[in-house]
């Protein structure tokens, strides 16, 4: 299911309703997003029974729902949402926990628009608002715009052309963020056994999401699929997922191109950062990797995008249409970096064709 982004008329406001079986909680929220003039606070509620009447009853364009509560608990009430209000955007409250990550991902693979980890408390009441309110209100704005829609065309599937220098390739990476454990889980059943290079992935997730993440993008295809670990090697057939907290990089040396994981700073508030992983992807492949930009705020992977482009890399970059949230690859379209803008189903077989053009023009065996 897509949702996307939505216009609002001018001088409207975002309506927010905050569910959770805290009141403390309910209360840092309040704190948190009240003083932000975009938005309006229309209501809480203290379970999912609650939450869906006040649904009903005060039309919020935004939900942000807690995960464990009685009576009704937040995936309970997230499917109902789903069901009678499609059109509202659910952002998941969730705890940095095992559990809590679990059912962060059963919220995301239901429907649920994104997510945001609850801050421990530190320090005063004041930096934990300060800090709850940095992330939740980048999730909830990323969704919105409000004014007239703008004047940008969407762009049509895009392909190689004439004259364009088909390249052996022989890995694929790929950047995803808003959106991606869904988008993910819809092209793994179409990657084919064998495939010809490594898969190297960075979904923007914290610690515990992403080796959750990486088990049930196993299930669905017959290739290899891991979350990184120091020092291991990029195989063909196998596909490694960034762990969370960490940036991924490629490195070659004594013959061998191996993983290595670093807390260094974040790049464009991320870690692990998708211009990170392609920016050493061209320095170990070069030209011939293949790089996919999938749905994401904002532009992660656009210097990363632009290093690989010019070493002769082919770039693809999901369409508009399907995605969750159109901001790292819309940046990469925009820049003019795309040899493909394709829809989510097309992303697959538009990098198959590439790599088989590759091993047409230089011979299988290479």
């Amino acid at each position: 299911m897509i949702y996307r982004h939505t216009t609002l008329p001018p001088g409207s406001r975002i309506r927010v309703l905050i569910v959770d079986d805290s009141v403390s909680v309910r209360s840092l929220m309040v704190r948190a997003l009240g003083s932000d003039p975009t938005l309006e606070i229309v209501g809480t509620a203290a379970n999912g029974s609650i939450g869906l009447a006040k649904t009903a009853q005060l039309s919020p364009h935004v939900i942000t729902l807690d995960i464990e509560m009685p009576e009704m608990n937040g995936l309970e009430m997230l499917k109902r949402v789903r069901a009678e209000f499609p059109d509202v955007v659910v952002i998941m409250s969730s705890t940095l926990t095992a559990p809590g990550a679990t059912a962060t991902l059963d919220a995301l693979f239901l429907g649920a628009n994104d997510y945001v980890t609850k801050p421990a408390r530190c320090g005063s009441i004041d930096e934990t608002v300060a800090a709850m309110r940095g992330e939740l209100l980048l999730k909830i704005k990323q969704f919105f715009a409000v004014g007239e829609p703008g004047a940008l065309p969407k762009p049509a599937l895009r392909r190689p052309a004439s004259g364009y220098r088909t390249v052996p390739r022989d890995v694929l990476a790929i950047g995803v963020s808003t959106g991606g454990p869904n988008a993910l889980s819809a092209i793994m059943p179409q990657f084919p056994v064998p495939f010809p290079g490594p898969v190297l992935i960075v979904q923007h997730m914290p610690a515990l999401f992403t080796q959750l993440l990486a088990q049930r993008l196993q299930r669905l295809t017959q290739l290899t699929v891991e979350e990184a670990t120091q020092g291991c090697a990029p195989e063909p057939g196998k596909i490694l997922i960034a762990p969370g907290g960490f940036h991924m990089r490629v490195e070659r040396g004594e013959g061998r191109t191996l993983v290595k994981l670093e807390q260094t700073p974040p790049r464009n508030s991320c870690r692990p950062s998708v211009d990170v992983l392609f920016e050493s992807v061209n320095e170990v492949y070069g030209g011939s990797a293949v790089a996919a930009v999938l749905t994401g705020m904002g532009q992660d992977g656009l210097r990363g995008a632009e290093v690989l482009k010019a070493s002769g890399a082919y770039i693809i970059a999901q369409d508009e249409a399907t995605s969750v949230v159109w901001g790292m690859p819309g940046f990469v379209v925009r820049a003019g970096l795309a040899d493909a803008v394709v829809p989510l189903e097309e992303v697959v077989p538009e990098l198959l064709r590439e790599f088989q053009r590759g091993a047409r023009r230089f011979g299988a065996g290479r």
